[in-house]
């Protein structure tokens, strides 16, 4: 029983989100999302256990004393983690998963689950995701110059990743992941 797992990552603000959402409502690939846990507060649109289980951070150090993440990482303060309960329940059950992290998150990953596909978005250039940046936190720039480190930071990764996949256009992106994930899965079949 081939492991079928998407891992998702990219730089910050590359607009993964979109992508994700069009990942999940296929009804072909049918994946099942793995939920993260986290330190920082509940938006009020997000949802404890449908966006994020989110915690607190004596809850989290727990979790990591006792091994109970694959990876974890912080950003601003907070802490962002992959429980292995969440990852082995679904694969359990022969489900295709699709996994979010931090770009430092897929190393962690790729080892305790080697068949992972494991993607990194990419904006169109460093000009137009600053862009983005700028707009989506034009009101606070501390936060948008944060983003804008972190996604550079990010960028320096992505060169070690197999599959780099352009955000020029969401459905575009997503349909290339779909395809890529597909002819490794099946190569991991005619192994089997």
């Amino acid at each position: 029983m081939a492991k079928r797992v998407i891992v998702l990552s990219g730089a910050s603000s590359v607009g993964k989100g979109k992508i994700k959402d069009l990942l999940l409502a296929d009804k072909e690939l049918d994946l099942r999302f793995v939920i993260s846990m986290t330190t920082r507060p509940k938006k009020p649109t997000e949802v404890d256990g449908d966006d994020y289980y989110f915690v607190d951070y004596k809850y989290f150090a727990k979790a990591v004393k006792q091994k109970e993440l694959y990876e974890y990482t912080e950003f601003n303060g907070y802490y962002y983690g992959t429980l292995k309960s969440e990852i082995d329940f679904w694969l359990k059950q022969d489900k295709a998963i699709l996994v979010e992290v931090e770009a430092a998150g897929v190393g962690p990953l790729k080892l305790n689950i080697p068949e992972a596909v494991c993607f990194f978005v990419v904006p169109t250039s460093m000009e137009e995701l600053e862009k983005q940046i700028r707009e989506k936190y034009n009101d606070d720039e501390a936060s948008a110059r944060t983003r804008l480190n972190k996604a550079k930071m990010e960028m320096e990764i992505a060169p070690l990743f197999n599959n780099q996949i352009t955000n020029d256009d969401p459905e575009r992106a997503y349909k290339e992941i779909k395809e890529i994930a597909q002819r490794e899965w099946a190569k991991l079949e005619e192994e089997e």
